[in-house]
Formats: structure tokens, C-alpha cells, sequence
């Protein structure tokens, strides 16, 4: 385990460097700058800003001074907004994205995995058919669709949820349907296939000829076996519902992660681009990480090498 767990660390080091490496010289490839969107800039102005936040180098040498203090954690000052660290941005944005795709992630594990038990057990049945039917509509309806008819029905016509912001606990209710929509549909069509190959295999049937309840080999030899499948999607699916979704966080007007990084973006922040680039890849190298050691936990007979 130690071999290993060494090896994933050098190999994420290396990972998240080549992201590094790239987002920065695509970045500066593109033609202007974060000041050139700036109201009447005079160009001394622009090239004293530019001498400020050392833009003015040469590319290479910003590269090596990014580098070397990124990998001591310190991503710089943000080129838009000016006296906040990229650092203090994510920090604050992660906390509020985290929370909201914490709830989420929650959501999507507990139904998802639920309702594609009981397809899978009730195969060929009404139950069965219906739970397909809105797996396959979770997964194909952009999340854009989920967001309208939630603000529409629950927001406009009922009005029985608040539509913006999360000043309070009903608030997050619309949000966390949304970003679990999609999730929980694809956990449910990942565990009905996986359950429905699991009740097949040959040590279920001796389980049952041994006079097991169904219970018992359900939920003790089934369950352990089929949920691997949900494990392995689970790193990506953290990474991408705790970091915030853009269009959620948009529509609901949740001050997140994921719409500060499309505003970097827009703005041409470069240091909040690179800063929230490099957070994203990490989190997401953690996440597939911890899913393999998962796997190990849950089946021991799983060689980590």
C-alpha cells in the first residue's frame, strides 16, 4: 500500500504540473489581457499595472515565478479583484460550493442507490420500468432544463421555495435538486446493471439454496459487490458537485466556486484561472485516489499496485 500510494502521489505531482504548465502558456497565448477590458486606461496606466503583477517579464520567467510559488502555495493576488489573494477567493467561494454539493452528493448516494436496488429486484416490473424512465430523462435533460422547471413550478407558480441566494435552509433545497439530478439518475442505471449481474452470479443462488433471507444476501453478499461500480464514479462525481456547477450557480445566484472561476475566465484573471485550475485538478486527483483505496476497504481481494 505504501509502494503505491507513493507511486500516485509522484504521479499526481506530475499531473497537476502539466496542467500548470499548459493552462498558463494557452492562457498568455490568447491575444489581449485582464486590463484591456479596464474604462479609460491610459497606456502608462496599463503598463504600470502590468510592472505591478510582473506581467511585464518575459513569459518564461512569469513562468518559473508562478511555479515556484504555486508549489509553496501561494497562487498570488487576483488581477480583478484587487486586495483579495487567490488563495482568500477560493477558500470562501470552496466553502459555500462545498456545502451546497456536499448536500448533493448525499442526495444522489442515499436515492441513487436505493431506487437502483429495487429495479434491479423488481426487474421486468412497473417499479422497474418507471425508475428507468427517470434515470434516462435525469441523465439526457441538461441541467439548464432541471433548473427552469424547478423555478417555474416550485418558485413561480407555487411559490413555496425562495428562488435566489441562501440566506436560508429552504433555499438550498432547489440548488441541491438540480446539481443531484443528474448523479442520482446515473447511479441508479450504474447499480441496477451492476445488482442485476451480482443476483446472477452463482454464490447468490447457493446463498438462497443455504436458506439465507433474502435480506441477509441482499444487502451482505449482493449490495458489497455490485456498489463497486458507484464507487469508481464517485471520485468525479465529488470533484464536480463539491467545486460548484456554473449553471446552477448561476440561475440560483449561489456564490460559488464554479461561477467565480467563469468569471476569471471572462474577466481574464489570469492568476484566479490558474489558482482555481490547479485547485480543480488536485481535488479531482484526491478524489480518485481516496475511490481506490475505497476499493480496497470494500474488497479486499483488489491488488492496489
Amino acid at each position: 500500500m505504501g509502494k503505491y500510494l507513493a507511486k500516485r502521489i509522484f504521479m499526481a505531482i506530475v499531473t497537476i504540473w502539466v496542467v500548470a504548465t499548459i493552462t498558463f502558456f494557452l492562457m498568455n497565448m490568447v491575444p489581449g489581457g485582464p486590463f484591456l477590458s479596464e474604462k479609460a486606461i491610459s497606456p502608462a496606466a496599463q503598463a504600470a499595472l502590468e510592472a505591478k503583477y510582473g506581467l511585464d517579464k518575459p513569459l518564461s520567467e512569469q513562468y518559473l515565478t508562478y511555479i515556484t510559488d504555486a508549489a509553496h502555495g501561494d497562487f498570488g493576488d487576483s488581477l480583478k479583484q484587487r486586495g483579495r489573494t487567490v488563495n482568500d477567493i477560493i477558500t470562501s467561494k470552496f466553502a459555500v460550493s462545498a456545502k451546497v454539493g456536499g448536500m448533493a452528493v448525499l442526495v444522489s448516494l442515499v436515492i441513487g442507490v436505493t431506487l437502483g436496488i429495487i429495479a434491479a429486484y423488481r426487474r421486468g416490473k412497473f417499479v422497474d420500468s418507471l425508475i428507468s424512465v427517470v434515470s434516462t430523462m435525469g441523465i439526457a435533460v441538461p441541467s439548464f432544463v432541471v433548473c427552469t422547471l424547478l423555478l417555474y413550478f416550485f418558485g413561480v407558480k407555487l411559490k413555496i421555495l425562495p428562488t435566489l441566494g441562501l440566506t436560508s435552509s429552504k433555499h438550498y433545497i432547489m440548488p441541491v435538486a438540480a446539481l443531484s439530478f443528474y448523479p442520482t439518475s446515473y447511479i441508479m442505471r450504474l447499480m441496477r446493471s451492476s445488482m442485476l449481474d451480482v443476483l446472477g452470479q452463482d454464490y447468490m443462488r447457493t446463498a438462497k439454496a443455504k436458506g439465507l433471507s433474502e435480506k441477509i444476501s441482499l444487502f451482505k453478499h449482493a449490495l458489497r459487490n455490485a456498489i463497486l461500480p458507484v464507487v469508481t464514479y464517485l471520485g468525479p462525481m465529488i470533484a464536480y458537485t463539491l467545486t460548484g456547477s456554473f449553471v446552477v450557480e448561476k440561475i440560483f445566484t449561489i456564490p460559488g466556486l464554479g461561477g467565480e472561476f467563469i468569471g476569471a475566465i471572462t474577466a481574464r484573471d489570469y492568476t484566479l484561472i490558474m489558482g482555481t485550475t490547479i485547485f480543480l485538478a488536485t481535488f479531482m486527483i484526491i478524489m480518485n485516489l481516496i475511490v481506490d483505496i475505497l476499493y480496497k476497504v470494500i474488497d479486499p481481494r483488489i491488488n492496489l499496485k
